[in-house]
């Protein structure tokens, strides 16, 4: 661990320059902080975690518990290298407004103006849609609506598959009518972004934001893990107990999903990326004393584009009154203060990145682990440690909360998720007429094929999307190889009048949106391969 104040020596180097009353509450500050965090590290038992606060343009804390990769011995630090997921929004919406300070763009333009070949289903859509819808979660599609093209990685898709792919993303509801949150448009944004900057998303990143704010150790697109090092692994809980999955190899790959979350940094680069926006004169000041983003484009990240539910939970936790989307940010108010926040989520990586602007203060929280509620918790503790310390529960009662939201939850409504324990592997007799290729005109070709004695569906584009199909009581259902993504149904058209269709659903209908088995549209094309 890491702190501000590291032994005696640092200590009385403090004291000689600063109030009495200062250096004791930034003492009390770092004693209670590194007890929210051990009370995280040991009830969930996190493989690795580093926490950092900013307060005034100055690093008051940091904190860092566990391994880079459990077992190994590597200590995480605060250079430790973490996934960042989709705090990377904010990121690439900021690369944005530093082009449209450039006046390469505008936000108001329409998408067609910098990619003219862009389609959404609808052509009102297409012609209306601007370069500010793509960041706000307004398109009128579902939630998640072709992630399957981003995830799970590694696949075969493509930056131009998705950009074609969008076309035939169907709408849930009308353009601008409400808040859904989408990645696929982020990766549209990325590559506008390009158009308009005339380089590729990831050299725009590096020279637009990287390298004039001093992010030494963010990565994004294809690196070498071993010419960097201190790289943080992804952990999945199995059987109560943290595993490392999806390892990295010794070179990184691009990722088609860049632009929505595909940025990794470590808590000191991220610890800079809060000082910048809370201290825009010191931490934003480029060489000639230029700031590195305009205000005008600091307040359009920070403006209410897209109102969001507020939860009953955010109401009684932190009295909150709104909640909107900004440009890559997600806004609201804690405790009568003002909170800009995001957060990030990948298989068996989590972040959360919190801004008070009226207290100058900026909360990180990397965590190397599937550790949704650890995340939850902490970052909870954490902000009301600096809005309301009187009212802070901490850790272990913010849980407790949580527990009890879960018995309430189930007892007033029941689990959704069939009972599928009658499953037992299908045969090809038993699916006759329904074997063969399918093909999705966003997500591509399928086969539902005899292998091995049993029946497999295998996407073409995405590798991992593979598994044994098995029958129930219910119906068809794919027992993927592995838990990339969740559990589906398969279920077949009956209608003789036209080729075989093929529609899927998630087992549980509160699953993970970026599974959107339900977007999907299969038609038969054609027959199993020969053996």
């Amino acid at each position: 661990m890491r702190r501000l104040f590291g032994g005696t020596a640092g200590l009385a180097f403090v004291l000689a320059l600063c109030p009495l009353d200062a250096v004791a509450q930034a003492m009390v500050d770092a004693a209670a902080l590194d007890h929210e965090v051990d009370a995280a590290v040991k009830r969930y038992q996190l493989p690795g975690v580093a926490v950092g606060v900013v307060k005034d343009g100055e690093i008051i804390y940091r904190g860092t518990r566990g391994e880079t990769e459990i077992g190994t011995g590597e200590k995480v630090d605060s250079a430790t290298i973490f996934k960042i997921a989709s705090n990377t929004k904010a990121m690439t919406a900021a690369m944005l407004g530093r082009l449209v300070d450039q006046g390469k763009l505008r936000w108001d333009d329409p998408v067609t103006r910098h990619l003219p070949d862009f389609r959404m289903q609808q052509d009102w859509v297409t012609r209306e849609i601007q370069v500010r819808d793509l960041l706000i979660h307004n398109s009128g599609l579902p939630a998640g609506a072709g992630d399957l093209m981003l995830w799970p990685e590694p696949n075969h898709f493509t930056r131009a598959d998705v950009l074609r792919g969008m076309r035939y993303l169907k709408p849930k509801w009308s353009f601008r009518s409400r808040y859904a949150y989408d990645n696929t448009l982020y990766i549209v944004a990325g590559e506008l972004a390009a158009t308009a900057g005339g380089a590729s998303y990831e050299t725009l990143m590096q020279r637009e934001v990287f390298k004039p704010l001093g992010l030494s150790r963010c990565r994004v697109g294809a690196w070498s893990r071993d010419a960097v090092g201190n790289v943080a692994q992804p952990h999945r809980l199995r059987d109560d107990r943290y595993e490392v999955v999806n390892r990295d190899g010794s070179d990184i790959p691009e990722s088609t999903m860049a632009a929505a979350g595909g940025v990794r940094c470590s808590l000191d680069d991220m610890l800079k990326w809060a000082s910048m926006w809370l201290q825009p004169d010191r931490a934003g000041v480029q060489s000639g004393g230029k700031p590195w983003l305009s205000n005008a484009q600091r307040s359009a990240m920070w403006s209410m584009q897209q109102p969001m539910p507020l939860s009953a939970r955010m109401q009684r936790w932190d009295d909150s009154h709104y909640y909107a989307y900004g440009y890559g940010w997600r806004l609201s108010d804690v405790d009568g203060t003002a909170r800009v926040a995001h957060t990030g989520t990948l298989s068996g990586m989590y972040s959360s990145f919190t801004l008070l602007p009226q207290k100058n203060i900026g909360i990180v929280v990397l965590i190397n682990g599937d550790a949704d509620e650890a995340r939850t918790v902490l970052m909870q503790a954490l902000t009301k440690h600096f809005t309301a310390p009187s009212n802070n529960p901490g850790v272990d009662g913010y849980a407790e909360m949580l527990a009890d939201e879960r018995t309430h939850a189930a007892a007033a409504s029941p689990s959704l998720i069939p009972d599928t324990r009658d499953r037992r592997p299908s045969t090809s007799s038993e699916l006759a007429g329904k074997l063969g290729l399918f093909r999705d005109p966003w997500f591509g070709d399928v086969k539902i094929c005899p292998e091995s004695g049993n029946v497999y569906f295998a996407a073409a584009k995405s590798p991992r999307v593979k598994g044994q199909v098995m029958t129930t009581g219910q119906g068809w259902l794919v027992d993927w190889d592995g838990d990339a993504v969740s559990e589906a149904w398969l279920r077949f058209s009956s209608d003789s009048a036209s080729p075989q269709r093929l529609k899927m659903a998630k087992l549980d209908p509160d699953g993970d949106f970026s599974d959107d088995f339900e977007d999907l549209d299969f038609q038969r094309v054609g027959d199993c391969p020969a053996p």
